[in-house]
């Protein structure tokens, strides 16, 4: 167990250092953020430089996405990633950084099997550095979502754009624009609240239908290809320095343009996530 992560009944230990205390963040702090209508920073992250580098720029969470299949390791999908592959990075972007909140992909077919499995994939991810899991899908989640959490692993659960569902859905294609779909995700949000959901990701969805989720939910909502209105952004981190290869998504926000490093463009992208100026009208989805 790393130091910064022992607690006690009031706050957790911090990890000092010869200049100042650090303290990792959990949940919790999100969920702060949220009520005092504080943005969250989220990025995508896979190894220890890009961790410290994103650290000193500001980001609140490293999402330690199974998207690294496709920018890391060259798949047209994030369906090949493995556990051991998940739990690699993991223990890269601990040992990178001190305060961000790590969240951890669970890959394809590590958890849908059952409640069981799930257990166990991810406290190996938790035990690599993670303090919070990502799985994908609606209501279908629950059960395992409440599995998890009644077991001390924080969820944060992810619906919307769901890539590990890409064949299914027939392709990357926005969600929310057929008839009842606005009501079926807002189900699928508040059943993942119900079960202990800690924190949601919306994935390439209209705006207001964005906007309408998050505005029924406590917990915070983290967007991506969804609005401003949500509580948070994430983006794939090779996706906005403009080093990720093939044509991005509407939502991709060049941050590399006219910076001279990838520290300002991490802090560029900080700042207009923080102002509630990203996602501009560029990267939403009309109804």
């Amino acid at each position: 167990m790393y130091p910064s992560q022992i607690t006690t009944h009031t706050e957790p230990i911090t990890r000092m250092s010869a200049q100042t205390a650090v303290r990792r963040l959990h949940p919790l702090d999100l969920a702060r953020q949220r009520e005092r209508g504080e943005k969250i920073v989220m990025l995508t992250c896979y190894d220890a430089t890009f961790a410290r580098v994103s650290e000193a720029s500001g980001v609140d969470a490293l999402l330690v996405g199974d998207s690294l299949g496709m920018v890391l390791q060259g798949h047209d999908s994030t369906l090949p990633v493995t556990q051991a592959d998940m739990a690699y990075h993991v223990a890269c972007v601990a040992r990178g950084c001190d305060r961000p909140l790590i969240i951890a992909d669970m890959p394809f077919g590590t958890y849908q099997e059952s409640p069981e499995l799930a257990f166990r994939n991810a406290a190996q991810l938790m035990a690599a550095g993670a303090q919070m899991v990502k799985i994908e899908g609606g209501r279908e989640m629950a059960v395992t979502t409440a599995f998890l959490t009644a077991r001390g692993i924080p969820v944060c659960g992810h619906i919307g754009l769901t890539p590990q569902s890409v064949f299914q859905l027939g392709g990357y294609r926005v969600q929310g624009r057929a008839d009842g779909d606005r009501e079926r995700l807002l189900t699928d949000a508040m059943t993942l609240e119900e079960a202990g959901a800690s924190l949601l990701v919306l994935e390439a969805m209209p705006a207001k239908v964005a906007d309408f989720i998050t505005s029924h939910l406590r917990i915070p909502t983290i967007g991506i290809g969804a609005s401003t209105g949500c509580s948070g952004q994430v983006l794939v981190l090779h996706d906005m320095l403009d080093i990720a290869p093939g044509k991005k998504p509407r939502f991709v926000k060049n941050f590399m343009a006219g910076k001279d490093s990838v520290a300002a463009a991490i802090a560029a992208y900080v700042e207009e996530v923080r102002a509630g100026t990203f996602p501009g009208p560029d990267q939403i989805y009309p109804e």
